[in-house]
């Protein structure tokens, strides 16, 4: 088996033969951020390079929230700056990730970020120190592989393995090859996960970066073109000629508004508030069915959510959650993410 490596900005790109590297190397997992603050500035060049020469990679991210709330909005910032191709996604705890958030929420706050990272399909894994381990309930934190550092004295080989089952073993920050002058962190496979588990595809495209879709622009009617509004099917008839009555397709229940363009028959069977024989025109009410109005996109800012975008918008939660399926928990909404709200 090659090297899985881990590398940072402490490690820039520049200084690394990424060709020798290709050759050894079976897998790169790179970080993204120190916090949401802090993006590391050679991620991007970690992975062109990756890419470039074909070797397969992941992302990791050194969690600095000071609450469950903060380590949400940080996983939301983690996502939408991991590049579309990476395999999976790691949380990593450490000791400034427990100066951060102190230790009576932190497994609480790991958990919470980590479950974000699931909820948009992404493989999941949790770094901890094999010293923090087993503290502040820590161990309890469920993700989809687990990665642990045991150095013993850390001289670049494989010396003490974890106390711990883990998936992934961080043996020495001082490992050493001929494509990089300084100290390299290695990690050797410590479980039941495979190399193939690791490079293989994601479990399902990323929800919050859909590819771009090309939306069918709604036909323009004339200003002038007005509707009546009818009851039941009756009235429709009584109201259309034999040459409109053509037009009518499928059932019209009774009890239920209508709309009839007179000149081209019924066009809409959405359920409207009017009163039977009324005219409208739609220029003149938007709210009707028969309204040409846009949709209402929002892109969400940081730390927003559903109840306040809604009040914005003049509507509900449930009714955003309608117009987005793929929003399942009005909790979870991320920074960048783009909404229907109207």
């Amino acid at each position: 088996m090659g090297i899985i490596m881990d590398i940072s900005h402490h490690q820039p790109s520049n200084k690394i033969d990424w060709a020798k590297a290709a050759k050894e190397v079976d897998l790169v997992i790179i970080r993204v951020q120190y916090g949401s603050n802090l993006i590391d500035r050679e991620y991007k060049n970690h992975v062109a390079n990756c890419k470039k020469y074909g070797i397969p990679f992941g992302h990791y991210a050194y969690g600095m929230f000071v609450s469950v709330n903060d380590a949400i909005v940080e996983a939301k910032d983690f996502i939408n700056r991991a590049d579309n191709d990476a395999l999976f996604l790691a949380l990593d705890v450490e000791g400034d990730t427990v100066k951060s958030c102190g230790t009576k929420d932190l497994a609480k706050a790991s958990q919470a970020f980590i479950d974000v990272l699931k909820d948009v399909g992404y493989k999941t894994g949790f770094y901890v120190s094999h010293e923090l381990y087993k503290k502040y309930d820590l161990d309890k934190v469920k993700a989809d592989f687990l990665w642990l550092p045991r150095y013993g004295k850390d001289n670049g080989k494989p010396d003490k393995k974890p106390d711990y089952p883990c998936c992934l073993w961080q043996y020495s920050q001082y490992c050493k090859v001929d494509w990089y002058k300084g100290g390299l962190d290695f990690n050797l496979l410590n479980g039941d996960k495979s190399l193939e588990w690791f490079t293989g595809k994601k479990k399902t495209t990323p929800v919050n970066k859909p590819k771009k879709k090309t939306e069918s622009k709604p036909v323009s009617k004339p200003k002038d073109e007005k509707y009546t509004v009818v009851k039941t099917l009756n009235a429709y008839i009584n109201a259309a000629d034999a040459k409109a009555r053509k037009n009518v397709k499928g059932t019209v229940s009774a009890g239920t508004y209508h709309v009839f363009n007179k000149a081209n028959g019924m066009i809409n069977v959405t359920p409207i508030k009017g009163v039977a024989g009324s005219w409208i025109n739609p220029a003149d009410n938007k709210k009707s069915a028969t309204s040409t109005t846009k949709a209402k996109y929002h892109v969400v800012g940081k730390g927003e959510v559903l109840s306040k975008i809604a009040a914005k918008y003049n509507t509900s939660v449930s009714a955003i959650l309608k117009l987005n399926k793929n929003i399942k928990d009005k909790n979870l909404i991320y920074a960048n993410q783009k909404i229907r709200v109207k």
